[in-house]
Parts: C-alpha cells; structure tokens; sequence
C-alpha cells in the first residue's frame, strides 16, 4: 500500500525560499523536517490535519514544539 502524495516539494521550496532568513539552510531544514513529521502524522492518523474522513483513525491533538540542535544551527520543531 502506498501513501497518498502529501507533500508537494515544489510549493515547499518556493515557500521556504519566500520566507526565508538570512540562514537559509536552517529555514529549509526546518521547514523539511515539520512537513514530514507532518505528513508522517497525517499517514497514522488517516486524514489531513483539520479535514474530516471517514478513513480516520485517530485524533490529532496540535503540536509540541521542541529545539533540536543540528550542525547548522537550533531549529524549532513542531512535533504532532
């Protein structure tokens, strides 16, 4: 069984590189690593955030932010 396609690389570069600091390798790991704990949560659960479905199979209770150190700098991380 394959995941449907929940994230769209395109539009999450062209957003990351919009918004972008001035370290934007740190902005792109960030983003990165919240779309996929993102999409991860969204495969478990069976629905997208704040959608209904009948194929749900649990809840979602928002996010917990937590920093992780990397070798580009601290970055906030939304974990679901």
């Amino acid at each position: 069984m394959t995941a449907p396609h929940i994230v769209d690389p395109a539009g999450l570069l062209s957003e990351a590189l919009t918004d972008a600091s001035p370290d934007l390798m740190r902005s792109l790991l960030q983003s990165l690593i919240n779309a996929l704990l993102s999409a991860d949560a969204d495969a478990v659960v069976g629905a997208e955030w704040g959608r209904p479905s009948p194929d749900r199979t649990a809840q979602r209770n928002g996010y917990r932010h937590r920093d992780l150190d990397t070798r580009v700098g601290t970055i906030d991380v939304a974990i679901p």
